[in-house]
């Protein structure tokens, strides 16, 4: 199923994503970020940007990742993940360019995770700041309703599934991947499905 880019397919993530029921959660000591799930054309299609992390980055170096990152004092979920997505992919985008925003998710690695959905229509800008991202890509949104995925996984560690999410011929593990498959029942499958009981794999722990 490909998904066409255009308003209505924005008016309808959009109203999804205003009558979920989204889960704030209190911080509690963890630090608290957000990261910009981002909607983008390619050619008539519509997809989404993933980015590979610098390899000299001190953490998760040349991982996949959606752009974001610490919520700086002062300010809300939506002006982090917007400026997060200016400094890493150079994409200035206005508020009103926010669809919504999906529950927070608590990591093994100490965050608190904000996703911010926004709808991107111009992307002559966008460019990769070399210091911190490798590369830029669009993946169709179709890959987040493939059949095959995600892929649940058991591991003595933990009681909760490890989720797998395939993109291409790769795959992703959570945090990413449980924002952006939640992301996708919410907004693509109109499913109120919850993710913080979705466990990550025991290398992102730390």
């Amino acid at each position: 199923m490909a998904f066409i880019f255009d308003d209505r397919l924005r008016g309808t993530v959009s109203e999804r994503l205003a009558r979920f029921p989204r889960e704030a959660r209190d911080a509690d000591g963890l630090k608290h970020a957000a990261v910009a799930i981002t909607l983008v054309p390619d050619e008539t299609e519509a997809a989404f940007l993933l980015t590979r992390r610098a390899p000299k980055l001190n953490a998760h170096a040349g991982q996949w990742a959606l752009p974001g990152g610490r919520i700086d004092k002062g300010e809300t979920p939506v002006e982090a993940a917007l400026r997060e997505l200016s400094e890493e992919v150079a994409l200035d985008l206005h508020p009103s360019q926010v669809l919504g925003i999906l529950d927070d998710y608590p990591t093994r690695s100490g965050y608190l995770i904000t996703p911010v959905v926004v709808w991107a229509a111009d992307l002559a800008p966008m460019r990769p700041n070399e210091a911190e991202v490798a590369s830029i890509h669009k993946i169709a949104l179709k890959e987040l309703v493939r059949p095959d995925s995600p892929v649940f996984l058991t591991i003595p560690e933990s009681e909760r599934p490890v989720i797998r999410l395939l993109i291409g011929e790769d795959h992703i593990h959570a945090p990413t991947a449980a924002l952006l498959y939640q992301f996708a029942e919410v907004g693509l499958r109109a499913r109120e499905t919850r993710v913080s009981g979705l466990e990550q794999p025991v290398w992102a722990w730390g």
